[in-house]
């Protein structure tokens, strides 16, 4: 019998329980964890479960943490992001880890141009300052029609390709800077290839991130280096990861007009709930809620589940793996 540890996880295993019980999964034991208070260390929860399989939100799975489970064979990621996890560590002890790509790409498309609309509108400023008694539709920065304009994505993965027609319809020309892709490729979304990252903030309107976090690749992809590069008309959108962006840089370029303003759904402390964008003005942002929504909310669990059944159960290599040179050592 292999078991899972759940650790920290939003709602409890009635779903996934359910599910196994539909695929005729009778080998695998899941073990939910609640200690938000941290009575016992997120180690010792580990080491104590004894288990084959791990499930975590936002604890940091680190080499320390998987050396603690000799039986360890997945970590399976209900997010896209894994920056929580010590990615070449589990890859020499042959533990696999996954994600679930694009599972709630509708939905952090649509927030995301919700962003862009908002700033460009001002719809959020405006609430504020009419709740504050001051109605005048003249008071901000100067806003102009999408028409025209030029929207940048930094990546392109599923969520850009949900926004790609949105933006398209909405009159916007898109560029994208995503080193991976061919100029053909994006060609077919509706997109222009730029070949670095310089062009891509000289020339766009909107700047908008998709991008994973990675080590020494993508942390603080955006420094005052770029946001100096941007247009003072410019707008930053980060729906991606808080450490993509170098965030005091962001405080400062906001505050002394290299930008006109940010959409911001993610921030560098979100374990503290702490960041110096609360302050400002001309920022719109929201509690990392875009991905949320019903649907992606059960989506996701199912997709992070089929991986735990494929490795555990069917003992078969994930579909959805990050460190895909893995070699599958724990049986």
């Amino acid at each position: 019998m292999s078991k899972v540890l759940y650790f920290n996880i939003d709602d409890n295993l009635d779903y996934e329980n359910s599910l196994l019980k539909e695929w005729g999964v009778s080998d695998m034991e899941l073990i939910e964890i609640k200690d938000k208070e941290y009575k016992k260390s997120f180690v010792d929860h580990v080491r104590d479960s004894k288990a084959d399989g791990l499930v975590v939100e936002y604890e940091q799975v680190t080499k320390e943490v998987m050396e603690q489970l000799p039986n360890l064979k997945i970590v399976s990621l209900q997010s896209i992001g894994y920056n929580n996890v010590d990615i070449p560590s589990a890859t020499r002890q042959g533990i696999c880890v996954t994600n679930i790509p694009g599972f709630c790409a509708e939905e952090v498309s649509v927030h995301a141009i919700g962003l862009m609309i908002d700033l460009v509108r001002k719809i959020t400023f405006f609430d504020k300052a009419v709740r504050a008694g001051v109605w005048n539709p003249l008071i901000g920065y100067k806003t102009y029609r999408l028409t025209g304009l030029t929207f940048g994505m930094v990546f392109f993965g599923e969520i850009p390709k949900a926004m790609a027609p949105i933006l398209k319809a909405l009159g916007l020309k898109i560029r994208v800077y995503a080193p991976t892709k061919t100029k053909e490729y994006l060609k077919g979304f509706g997109c222009e290839k730029v070949e670095t990252l310089e062009e891509l903030l000289k020339t766009s309107d909107f700047v908008s991130l998709h991008c994973p976090l990675i080590p020494d690749v993508t942390y603080h992809l955006i420094g005052e280096k770029e946001l100096q590069m941007m247009k003072e008309s410019a707008f930053l959108i980060n729906t991606a990861r808080g450490a993509v962006v170098d965030e005091p840089a962001l405080v400062k370029a906001l505050k002394e007009g290299w930008i006109k303003g940010a959409g911001i759904d993610v921030i560098e402390d979100e374990a503290n709930e702490k960041s110096n964008l609360f302050e400002l003005e001309n920022v719109v942002i929201t509690p990392h809620a875009a991905f949320i929504s019903e649907d992606s909310f059960y989506d996701g669990r199912k997709r992070a589940l089929k991986q735990l059944v494929m490795r555990l159960s069917e003992k078969t290599r994930p579909s959805s793996l990050v460190n895909k040179n893995v070699e599958l050592s724990r049986y």
